[in-house]
């Protein structure tokens, strides 16, 4: 099979992915063996690649928003059968019985692991995942659709909880790549008004015909207080306006796994009046599940650009330097 492989970290332009020919892997006892239909480029596989998150497995093949087809499962499992079509999501493994996942909180687990960065992931024509673990799928969508579901629009879900978004509140997203445009859907949906932050004007464009009340610049003031904000750009540099926009009482909820350093904060423009900043740190298997439902019950406009297998270090550097908007998604 085809697969690449992250030798050694490095900028993306680089080209530190590199291409191999390898026998198929070999599934674990709890694990199915996955054909893959359509990977999903997410911002996080561009912070594996180019180093900006610590190395957990050498050589890693990177990708987390995998849409497949169950090809072998183990004897004992009656859950998943072959021929299904699955989800393998970034959220791996947790250990199920520390503290945080006896309180329903599995994604702070110190013994989790992820797809894409302690495992091989979906970047390959086949992989694996632990039966626990591989989500079900709602129908009516394409391959390619499904794909940025399963981190992007699974991770702004989380976001959107964390920000405490109040019914019919003033949501401000900041950046608006593959997962801002899924979470503002969400919220519109919700009945909130939502203004967009954000420098592409592809990405503006698209802001606007999803329905956003309001899109101007990264940094721009968006024209009346926000209840709560999303930072989906890793760039620190957006916290102290996203939190001077805030009314108070509003939370800001920063939705990236890494973000460049943030800027000294002034107490009273940027945090009194109990405005708060929360961090996001992957999401449980239950919120995986309550967000396919909801786009099971919504029919969500998924905007993808879909790439081949072969070019999948274009696709990373096309989006490291937003060249599209929505979110890429690679193709056998």
């Amino acid at each position: 099979m085809r697969v690449w492989r992250v030798d050694a970290p490095g900028p993306v332009d680089s080209r530190p992915l590199r291409m191999y020919r390898e026998p198929l892997p070999e599934p674990g006892p709890d694990e199915l063996l996955v054909r893959v239909l359509a990977c999903g480029v997410c911002r996080t596989d561009l912070h594996v690649v180019e180093g900006d998150l610590d190395v957990r497995r050498e050589s890693v093949v990177p990708g987390h928003e995998v849409v497949g087809e169950v090809i072998s499962v183990p004897a004992e499992t009656g859950e998943f059968r072959v021929g299904d079509r699955i989800g393998i999501p970034w959220l791996r493994h947790t250990c199920g019985i520390c503290r945080y996942c006896e309180r329903g909180m599995e994604n702070l687990c110190p013994n989790s692991r992820y797809t894409g960065w302690d495992a091989d992931g979906g970047y390959a024509e086949y992989t694996t995942v632990p039966i626990d673990f591989a989500l079900r799928l709602p129908d009516g969508y394409a391959d390619e659709a499904l794909a940025p579901l399963l981190c992007a629009g699974i991770i702004g879900y989380h976001a959107l909880l964390r920000a405490e978004l109040p019914a019919g509140g003033v949501l401000g997203i900041y950046g608006f790549g593959g997962s801002a445009h899924l979470t503002a859907q969400v919220a519109l949906a919700g009945g909130a008004r939502v203004h967009v932050m954000t420098r592409g004007e592809q990405s503006r464009e698209l802001a606007s015909a999803l329905g956003a009340d309001s899109v101007q610049g990264a940094a721009d003031p968006p024209p009346e207080p926000l209840d709560s904000a999303i930072l989906f750009a890793p760039v620190g540099e957006l916290v102290p306006p996203a939190l001077e926009a805030l009314d108070a009482g509003g939370t800001l909820a920063v939705a990236g796994i890494h973000l460049t350093d943030i800027p000294t904060l002034n107490y009273q423009r940027h945090l009194f009046r109990e405005r708060q900043i929360r961090s996001v740190t992957s999401n449980t298997r239950e919120q995986a599940r309550a967000f396919l439902d909801f786009a099971a019950r919504h029919r969500l406009r998924v905007s993808t650009h879909g790439y081949a297998l072969d070019r999948a270090d274009q696709a990373l550097s096309d989006l490291a330097h937003g060249r599209f908007d929505g979110a890429a998604v690679l193709l056998p």
